[in-house]
């Protein structure tokens, strides 16, 4: 009987887990760690846009990856002056380390000048981030 009790509430404490961890992926937010940071056209192979620029740390076998890719295209080609610059996490580990990427695919949304104003982990919906990109033009 101890051992059902067991099952039953650790199946409870991982459904509970799965559903706030669901929740929570693709959320485009601020983060105070992010505070000051900034990028450089340098640190990332490409020119900023003009007014702002949605940077995606992706991997190759990153499923959300792709569908992440495709709506921040859409969304670059929405909205005159952002620039969509994907960042291979593999390749970049400094980069990484250093703005605390932990999981693919990981968006940042920079304003004009290269500094960090929001961030998502997952795969974010449109509307998210063209909300996101009113805070950085």
């Amino acid at each position: 009987m101890t051992g059902l009790v067991v099952c039953v509430l650790v199946l409870a404490a991982a459904s509970t887990f799965g559903v706030l961890q669901r929740r929570r992926s693709g959320r485009v937010r601020v983060r105070a760690r992010d505070e000051g940071s900034r990028l450089a056209a340098e640190e990332l192979g490409a020119e900023l846009g003009e007014r702002a620029t949605l940077v995606q740390f992706s991997s190759a076998f990153c499923a959300p990856c792709r569908a992440t890719r495709r709506v921040l295209a859409d969304v670059a080609g929405m909205v005159p002056g952002v620039a969509h610059v994907e960042i291979d996490a593999e390749e970049n580990l400094d980069l990484v380390r250093r703005l605390d990427i932990l999981k693919t695919p990981t968006v940042l949304v920079l304003d004009a000048g290269g500094r960090v104003v929001r961030r998502a982990t997952g795969q974010p919906r449109k509307a998210d981030v063209i909300a996101a990109l009113g805070e950085a033009v």
